[in-house]
């Protein structure tokens, strides 16, 4: 298939990210993308979603993802993957020489080997510059999620309408469920059994990136997670922020030592974001070297500087992500032509290891078999939203009162990087405005019909 004609299908399905923020997938088309990557790192603790669903469906994954490799001349196709996932190195290994260009690269049991740049450095040896997007360097990233809806568009015409998602955590039957777009948090975690919890707390996504959410959030497209824990947890209440209190402790308690910028991933790689450094210029307000604070825009949100490298509980990535929205709100963008350093010697020396990072976290006990359920759950009634994307929000095309069916498009593609929302399931639209489409599911004899 040309890339032109791959991109206007990948839109007209509404395929994006499903790993991360939601990138247009068609968008990442591009004849400049001299390899490409499946991303089934799955690093972050407790999800595993992405190596279920390549263990489950290799072929299916493997040949879309030639497909996408055939149409913008990719000379190199890599999966990367972590060694420990035997069970889906056996699957994929079994298809893997029926593609000519495609190879497997293993990578270390580490947090954060999900990282876009950092899984580009592992498996090729390049170096994304900073504030720098793969394609610079000819590559293109995909996850294993967003290749396998490929497969379902190439061959069936399917658009976007659910998301695997990992239940995790205080529920009575952990497991990764297809949930369709729009049903709740809490609806969504009935199908995992009780929680063990009276009074929980959820964390949409991973415990190191994700937030927390109440039980009347919605699934999305780039949903990846619902991990239950007890209010007192030390992952939900780190995520409680108070950054004025946040700036106070770092002021009253960081004692210079680095070890946030020592193992800083992006740091590792050359990337000029030193954590230590900003806590000082931040709490003393000392703004005599501005790059302190514009280099906070190459920090990458993993999270490990304040939930495992500092040894007294502070807060750099809040902090640091505090700056960074405050200076995109004032329209500053991120430094061009800035050069990465040389690759830190000491890199190998200082990964951080999954099982540890787990054990720090206090997650443990939580670290149980998920399997995955093949089946779509029903849903009564469903709230899409119609900016699931990176971009503009798409243009709504339904009204209340409307009668639609499954897989039909309520929301078009607007100007500009946008993409199309489908509906999730078939009803009757209760609500229609330019945030969001509510559709009740239509019943017949009591039952309810998609």
């Amino acid at each position: 298939m040309e890339i032109a004609q791959l991109s206007d299908l990948l839109k007209e399905c509404g395929i994006v990210g499903a790993g991360g923020a939601g990138f247009p997938t068609y968008a990442k088309l591009d004849k400049r993308a001299k390899t490409i990557i499946l991303n089934c790192a799955e690093c972050e603790p407790l999800l595993r979603l992405h190596r279920q669903l390549l263990g489950h469906h290799a072929y299916e994954v493997l040949s879309a993802f030639y497909e996408i490799g055939k149409a913008v001349g990719a000379e190199k196709m890599i999966i990367g993957m972590k060694r420990a996932y035997s069970n889906t190195i056996e699957a994929v290994q079994e298809y893997l020489g029926l593609y000519k260009g495609m190879e497997l690269k293993l990578l270390d049991e580490v947090y954060p080997a999900g990282d876009e740049v950092v899984l580009i450095y592992e498996t090729t040896g390049k170096v994304v510059p900073p504030g720098g997007l793969p394609i610079e360097i000819g590559v293109a990233v995909f996850n294993v999620e967003t290749v396998y809806n490929i497969h379902r568009a190439l061959n069936y015409n399917e658009p976007v309408t659910d998301k695997l998602v990992t239940l995790a955590g205080e529920v009575e039957h952990p497991m990764t469920i297809r949930i369709p777009l729009g049903m709740t948090v809490r609806e969504a975690l009935t199908f995992a059994g009780k929680e063990l919890v009276s009074d929980p707390a959820y964390v949409m996504g991973g415990p190191m990136m994700g937030n927390l959410v109440s039980g009347n959030d919605l699934i999305t497209k780039t949903s990846n997670a619902i991990i239950v824990l007890p209010k007192d947890h030390p992952v939900v209440l780190k995520k409680q922020k108070n950054t004025a209190i946040d700036m106070k402790r770092a002021a009253a308690a960081c004692c210079q030592c680095s070890m946030c910028t020592d193992l800083c991933p992006r740091n590792l790689l050359g990337h000029p974001i030193e954590p230590n450094k900003f806590m000082l210029a931040a709490t003393c307000k000392d703004v005599q070297d501005t790059g302190i604070f514009l280099n906070t825009m190459f920090c990458s949100s993993c999270g490990l500087c304040e939930l495992y490298s500092c040894p007294q509980g502070l807060s750099p990535r809040t902090l640091i992500t505090e700056y960074k929205t405050g200076l995109r709100k004032a329209g500053i963008r991120p430094p061009k032509g800035v050069e990465a350093a040389p690759v830190n010697p000491a890199r190998e020396y200082r990964k951080v290891p999954r099982q540890r990072l787990v054990a720090r976290l206090g997650l443990t006990p939580y670290v149980k078999k998920a399997p995955l359920i093949e089946g779509r759950v029903k849903a009564e009634r469903v709230k899409i939203l119609l900016s699931q994307h990176i971009g503009a929000p798409a243009k709504l095309m339904v009204k209340a009162g409307d009668e639609v069916v499954k897989g039909q498009v309520i929301g078009a593609p607007a100007g500009g990087l946008s993409t199309t929302i489908h509906a999730s399931i078939s009803g009757t639209v209760l609500e229609a405005n330019d945030k969001f489409v509510m559709i009740e599911a239509g019943r017949k004899d009591g039952h309810l019909d998609e």
